[in-house]
């Protein structure tokens, strides 16, 4: 007999961003509801007024709707955001979930109701004691994997080190086998500076920082590349030559990207004890309450997580 579909939980996002109603709108689509058996963690009432009342929901984050208003992000949102965070990951870790999908929350949300974890990825290692983790951001074929996450660009190069690079390219190599059944994955690795620093006349994190990591780890029989320039590693041409690219920082990573699929791509946490997908937009209050938010990048995150939790169970 085949084995059951996965359990996947869902959990709702900020109330006062477009994450229920990307929920609602991809539970509706066949191609996530084939997927796996969903579970939505979250508020009714919110869902109520998306117009997705009829979702299996866990109806256990209590919301004041007259104090939270489409588009207007506080700390009662986020304090609904970080309770449906919680109670999933809590869910996952007893196995009652096979995989979690979260929902966009707001970062000035989670601050104003006394979360201090910059974003999603952080409170999720932080609640398993996870301390070697990253984010991986896959459309199609073309994945990435941050060395850094969301940091000002201003201490980016002080919070690159050996072992932080050495970190995320190991990441990037663990996950594509185990993960995505890649046995030898071709791993390209940016340099931080133009022109890969220009032999130190643009700067020399690629001598003491990133060429280091990468010798160590080809001491270990990965293959990797680089450190490349990032406008050269990222041109179509040469991207195809690698199954992973290790980005340096936030946007040198994620621009490519959302250039070649925004609402495509699905952010997907390395590391962790659990299995962990995220659609690849944030909360888009400008859009909030309006009913034109696109549910694509949802859909392909369900869908993704199912396909890890079926993975993760054959072997």
């Amino acid at each position: 007999m085949p084995s059951p579909k996965p359990i996947i939980g869902i959990t709702m996002g900020d109330p006062a961003g477009i994450g229920p109603e990307v929920i609602a709108k991809a539970l509706k689509d066949d191609r996530a509801g084939a997927a796996g058996r969903t579970i939505v963690i979250g508020s009714a009432a919110v869902f109520q007024q998306v117009g997705g009342g009829r979702l299996p929901i866990l109806d256990a984050v209590r919301v004041d709707r007259r104090r939270i208003r489409p588009g207007r992000i506080s700390a009662q949102s986020g304090r609904a955001a970080a309770r449906a965070l919680q109670l999933g990951l809590q869910m996952t870790l007893d196995g009652r979930l096979d995989a979690l999908v979260t929902g966009p929350v707001s970062k000035l949300g989670l601050s104003l109701a006394g979360v201090h974890d910059p974003g999603q990825t952080e409170f999720l290692a932080r609640g398993t004691m996870t301390r070697q983790f990253a984010m991986m951001l896959a459309a199609g074929s073309l994945r990435v994997v941050l060395a850094t996450r969301h940091l000002p660009l201003s201490r980016v190069s002080r919070a690159l080190t050996v072992g932080r690079v050495k970190m995320a390219i190991s990441l990037a190599h663990t996950s594509l086998v185990e993960m995505f059944g890649i046995d030898h994955p071709r791993i390209g690795v940016c340099a931080l500076n133009p022109h890969a620093g220009e032999g130190g006349l643009f700067g020399r994190r690629e001598k003491t920082v990133i060429e280091p990591a990468i010798g160590e780890l080809l001491g270990r029989g990965m293959n990797i590349r680089g450190p490349l320039p990032a406008d050269t590693l990222f041109s179509p041409a040469i991207r195809r030559r690698f199954d992973v690219i290790v980005a340096m920082y936030h946007d040198q990573g994620l621009i490519p990207i959302k250039m070649s699929g925004f609402g495509r791509a699905v952010n997907i946490t390395l590391g962790l004890p659990i299995i962990r997908t995220s659609p690849d937009h944030g909360t888009a209050t400008d859009i909030a309450g309006r009913g034109q938010a696109d549910p694509e990048s949802m859909i392909r995150a369900i869908r993704m997580a199912a396909r890890l939790a079926r993975r993760r169970r054959s072997v």
